[in-house]
């Protein structure tokens, strides 16, 4: 069905396509009367402002936010995560009339160019910024333009002057390595996110220290790109080795998951021989057998709490950073003591 124009109204009511316009948007130039039987006709119609007509409202807004993921494609489409996070964008954004605009690039240069296309063709009224990076140019580019932004990760002083939502990722850290100790693990290996994220150099430092107050006598991080197939290669290799970790902590849960199939496949029993922990929990750690230990966040109330926060910034309301809850371990049948065989 083909969808109503202002011409179509203008026919409807018998009044001019500018008298249409005028009442459409609030501004003077019909009487009382002929604005609300212009309002009213539309209303039929089942007319809807598009994002350049919706700019030209009194409050200048355009009833939409914006939200870039710097991932593959095909990676972006298999991790829980964001699935989770755009969920909580939605349930939020939907109660007060706001379109999400969800755009997937392969670099940031792609980003910082969206973000300026937006801008100036006023597609959004603000976004939302993720895996915030070491040294990140969006922040001045944000600044900038200027188009509002919240920050999911930073800290408690926020991102380089955006408000963010931020979670003691440190504090989770430290739980889930004293737990690991506690069972009797010596030997200790993180599989991490890309070094150039800001939260993977946060729980890097956490586990380091950790690993020291937990008295491990080795606790090694290395990096992955959160895909399956990279924790499996990165899994094969640790695993092959003479000395190989009894635990492992991956930092998100489809490397972690993918990380039980390799034991599987290598004849390494879990948890006897080996322990494995997701970082954010998921369907996918519940449903695998053994069912994989994880830390637990809430990530649609983290995406709901975003778009409140971006709402308000988009009104003009002072917003300072939030912190989240923190993630919480939630031990599975993945991670037990060593064997003593």
């Amino acid at each position: 069905m083909r969808r109503p124009t202002i011409v179509d109204i203008a026919k409807a009511a018998g009044v001019s396509k500018g008298a249409v316009s005028y009442a459409l948007n609030g501004r003077p130039g019909v009487s009382d009367r002929t604005r609300e039987r212009i309002l009213a006709i539309a209303r039929d119609l089942g007319w809807v402002p598009n994002g350049p007509a919706r700019a030209l409202s009194p409050n200048g807004r355009v009833g939409a936010v914006g939200l870039v993921v710097d991932r593959p494609a095909g990676a972006l489409a298999a991790e829980p995560f964001f699935t989770r996070l755009v969920s909580g964008l939605e349930s939020e954004l939907t109660g007060s009339g706001t379109d999400l605009l969800l755009q997937v690039t392969a670099d940031p240069e792609a980003e910082s160019a969206a973000y300026r296309r937006w801008a100036a063709e006023r597609r959004v009224d603000g976004v939302v910024v993720v895996d915030l990076r070491v040294d990140d140019h969006r922040t001045d580019l944000l600044r900038e333009l200027p188009l509002p932004a919240v920050v999911l990760g930073g800290g408690s002083g926020g991102a380089e002057g955006l408000p963010c939502l931020w979670t003691d990722d440190a504090a989770a850290m430290h739980e889930v390595v004293h737990y690991l100790a506690a069972l009797g693990h010596r030997n200790v290996v993180r599989v991490a996110g890309p070094e150039h994220f800001r939260h993977t150099g946060v729980r890097t430092a956490a586990f380091t220290e950790a690993a020291a107050e937990a008295g491990l006598d080795s606790a090694e991080t290395v990096h992955s790109d959160y895909t399956g197939d990279g924790g499996t290669r990165v899994t094969r290799r640790l695993l092959a080795h003479r000395d190989r970790p009894t635990a492992v902590l991956y930092d998100n849960d489809l490397m972690a998951v993918a990380g039980l199939g390799v034991a599987a496949e290598m004849g390494i029993a879990v948890p006897s021989q080996l322990s494995i922990v997701a970082w954010d929990d998921s369907v996918l750690c519940r449903l695998v057998r053994p069912s994989v230990t994880a830390v637990a966040r809430d990530v649609e109330d983290s995406g709901a709490r975003l778009a409140r926060m971006l709402t308000r910034l988009v009104s003009g309301e002072p917003v300072h950073s939030e912190e989240s809850a923190r993630g919480e371990l939630v031990p599975r049948d993945s991670t037990g003591p060593l064997s003593e065989a």
